[in-house]
């Protein structure tokens, strides 16, 4: 165990010296290669009224998402309502994606606790 420690602080004592040594050159790369994203003058009034924009942008694209979501669920519903003619193929897809999503939830939590499993007396 001991030995592990030493080799993660070698591994991220390399990080850290690579960092150190070519994050500015990186820095200036990424801002030079994404320069047409970038207000100028960048001062703290342009963040704010970029931000507010934002906001309300995203606040006036709710109906719009608002009508997505209720004409997929109309699509789910006439599926359930033919359920009788749904293939076996599009059922089994179906099964599979709710369990890989319950388990990525499951994962999520496990991750979020520290990976710890709680309930468990081993």
């Amino acid at each position: 165990m001991a030995s592990k420690l030493a080799q993660l602080q070698s591994k991220a004592c390399q990080a850290s010296k690579f960092v150190a040594k070519h994050g500015t050159a990186y820095y200036k790369q990424l801002l030079e290669n994404n320069k047409q994203y970038v207000v100028d003058p960048p001062t703290v009034e342009k963040c704010r009224d970029l931000s507010k924009k934002l906001f309300y942008t995203r606040l006036a694209s709710i109906p719009t998402r608002q009508e997505a979501f209720w004409k997929e669920l109309d699509g789910l519903k006439q599926v359930w309502k033919n359920r009788k003619e749904l293939k076996v193929e599009d059922a089994g897809v179906a099964a599979l994606f709710g369990i890989e999503l319950y388990a990525w939830f499951c994962v999520g939590e496990i991750v979020g606790r520290g990976f710890t499993f709680t309930g468990y007396y081993v």
